[in-house]
């Protein structure tokens, strides 16, 4: 694996820790800007509303610039809206550098995906795909952790602060370590390309409804632990760490599959297995211990997704590839949205405990989707091949 991959990564910790870190100095926030608690929560639902409206608009730069000056210029701009977030002066000022934040992240994921492709190469794109997304999964498990410890000794302007060091020291590598790359394809035929076939548009599906499913509970893991499966509250960051580390390991192994078992069955199975985790949590929620092991396998396969479709995308649609990537990236935010929302929806009406069978039914339509996008794909190929065979 060429090592440059895990700069990229790096790329991708610091801008994935940024999206989620107001969740752990909210309190701080709201009391320093004299705001509420739920209107301090925001700052995370424009980050991501930002960012999945962005990810496709970069793709129309990376048209027209080269993608390390595209990479160098998003992590500016990291720079530059962490530091405005760290002097605002109120909730508007931090607001709008959060859509700064969000701008950067979209950009600076999306050419990090490409260049590791590039990078990796064929055999081993879905791994460098993986890769990619074990920095995002790293910014939950280390960075929004680091950030809450530097938030309660020094204050929650000086993890903005942080973060702008931690972009300084990426972009520094970044320029001295990656190779000139490329232009993209033009964004906008690319774009419609990718919208006409039906395996790419079912394989965006199983992205968006695999990831509803997820965030129907994972937005609301937190009250089920306490209130469904009976852990103490003191015990409820043990879980969140346990989580984290199988989410790391599941982005490695989404990849590993799809290099090792071929995009076309990994986009299959991985759905089928998670829907088959998620119905697993409320038959342990009776007993800690076994609910556990459970929820790790949950994460992990929740993780592996994201490698799982866009190596599919890439090698189902090269011609359009980036233009897959852009929108997967948008569509996952579009997943995180619709889960949240929905289990909230669910909430006011239903207890806690009815949300997994709840968001089974949206990973059902993601293994529905997967079907869909293998066979159309497996059809494809066979109509492509010359008649009479060998």
């Amino acid at each position: 694996m060429n090592f440059r991959i895990f700069f990229l990564a790096l790329a991708t910790f610091a801008t994935g820790t940024a999206e989620n870190i107001v969740i752990g100095i909210l309190p701080g926030i709201a009391s320093g800007l004299d705001i509420s608690i739920g209107l301090a929560g925001q700052l995370t639902a424009v980050f991501s509303v930002t960012f999945a409206l962005t990810a496709p608009l970069a793709l129309l730069l990376a048209t027209q610039l080269e993608r390390k000056t595209l990479l160098g210029m998003a992590l500016l701009l990291f720079i530059a809206s962490n530091l405005l977030a760290a002097v605002s002066s109120g909730y508007a000022v931090l607001f709008m550098a959060r859509i700064g934040m969000a701008a950067a992240s979209a950009a600076a994921c999306l050419v990090a995906t490409m260049l590791a492709t590039e990078l990796a190469g064929p055999a081993m794109r879905g791994r460098a795909i993986g890769i990619i997304f074990m920095g995002i999964s790293d910014s939950m498990v280390l960075g929004v952790p680091a950030g809450m410890l530097i938030g309660d000794r020094f204050g929650w302007r000086a993890v903005f602060i942080a973060l702008a060091l931690l972009a300084v020291a990426v972009l520094t590598i970044c320029l001295r370590t990656l190779p000139a790359a490329g232009r993209g394809r033009p964004a906008a035929s690319g774009y419609l390309q990718h919208l006409r076939s039906l395996p790419l548009v079912a394989a965006q599906l199983v992205s968006i409804l695999m990831i509803g499913g997820h965030f129907m509970l994972f937005a609301y893991l937190a009250p089920y632990l306490t209130e469904v499966v009976g852990v103490a509250p003191g015990n409820v960051a043990l879980f969140f760490l346990a989580f984290g580390v199988a989410g790391v390991c599941g982005g490695y192994c989404g990849g590993w599959l799809a290099d090792a078992a071929g995009p076309r069955f990994a986009i299959v199975v991985t759905p089928l297995a998670y829907l088959v985790a998620l119905l697993a949590i409320p038959i342990a929620a009776d007993a800690p211990g076994f609910f556990i092991v459970v929820m790790m396998a949950w994460a992990m396969i929740s993780w592996m997704i994201s490698p799982v479709v866009q190596s599919f995308l890439v090698a189902t649609g090269p011609r359009t590839a980036e233009a897959g990537v852009g929108l997967n990236l948008s569509a996952m935010h579009v997943g995180v949205g619709l889960g949240t929302a929905l289990g909230g929806l669910v909430l006011a009406w239903l207890p806690l405990h009815s949300l997994p069978w709840l968001g089974g039914i949206l990973a059902a339509g993601a293994v529905a989707a997967a079907l869909v996008a293998a066979r159309s794909d497996a059809h494809a190929i066979q109509s492509a091949e010359p008649a009479g065979g060998v």
